[in-house]
């Protein structure tokens, strides 16, 4: 087996260092594709609202509610019939 010219020690420190190195991209690497997941969902939700809210174009309708007190009362009339 042939030696770099490197102690072992030296060898194992680089490898670690690589690995933490390799660990921290990949950290990296998930956190970015869940924000870039985050912002496509939140994209697609606001496009989806805007869709959503765009079509009404046909007839409006109001509802509202009268109170007692805003009409006026009709007029009695009182009828008597006689038999002949």
């Amino acid at each position: 087996m042939a030696s770099s010219g490197r102690p072992r020690s030296s060898l194992a420190s680089e490898r670690a260092r690589e690995r933490r190195a390799r660990s921290g991209r990949r950290v990296l690497r998930w956190s970015g594709g869940l924000l870039v997941l985050a912002f496509v969902f939140f994209v697609g939700l606001v496009v989806g609202m805007a869709l959503e809210d765009n079509g009404k174009t046909g007839d409006q309708t109001l509802v509202r509610t009268l109170l007692p007190t805003t009409l006026t009362p009709r007029e009695t009339v009182t009828v008597t019939v006689s038999k002949p």
